[in-house]
């Protein structure tokens, strides 16, 4: 038999000394995602600035297409739930671009690689969230799930264009994973 765990039960009032209340969630989840969204595009528009005439063009301006999608949904949700945005967001428009830009003036590859490891990030993040919501947000976690299958279609694309024969392809996925969660701990919070 399997010890239990603290996972495995709940507090008797459903909710612990700092937990945060089912509002506060919901701006979290609201602010990291339209956050992330911007930071996405921004990261496109980076590799699209020094790859657009290649043919990596088209792959970078449907996937970059799909991210305006998903940002213009959350910053409907920021505005539809009065959630505040990140503060962050003039950081995150400097830094995607040159994410972006840095890792495409270092060739497709890798590009690609930036891509899947920030995909394999947001897909573990778009889960974790799954999991938490309750089904009294069911078109929030209909909306999460849908981007979320468009962030595995992403990585799996920057998979099949080379994303591993990047140079330094461990150093640099590491990197990248790392930058991505800190971003993610960041604007969930400021």
């Amino acid at each position: 038999m399997r010890k239990k765990t603290a996972k495995d039960t709940k507090p008797a009032f459903g909710r612990q000394p700092g937990d945060l209340s089912p509002r506060e969630q919901i701006e979290r989840i609201i602010r990291v995602d339209h956050a992330g969204e911007f930071g996405a595009v921004r990261i496109y528009e980076g590799q699209l600035a020094v790859l657009e005439k290649t043919e990596s063009g088209e792959t970078l301006r449907h996937m970059k297409a799909q991210e305006e999608v998903h940002r213009q949904k959350f910053e409907e949700l920021l505005s539809e739930r009065r959630v505040r945005p990140t503060i962050l967001s003039p950081l995150w428009h400097v830094a995607g671009f040159a994410l972006g830009a840095g890792t495409a003036m270092l060739g497709k590859e890798a590009a690609m690689a930036c891509t899947e490891a920030v995909e394999e990030v947001i897909d573990e993040h778009y889960r974790d969230q799954l999991d938490t919501l309750d089904d009294s947000e069911g078109e929030l976690k209909e909306i999460i799930s849908r981007y979320r299958d468009e962030e595995i279609e992403h990585r799996d694309i920057a998979r099949e264009q080379g994303a591993s024969e990047a140079p330094g392809y461990e150093l640099l996925t590491s990197a990248v994973k790392a930058g991505s969660k800190l971003a993610i701990w960041l604007s969930s919070r400021i």
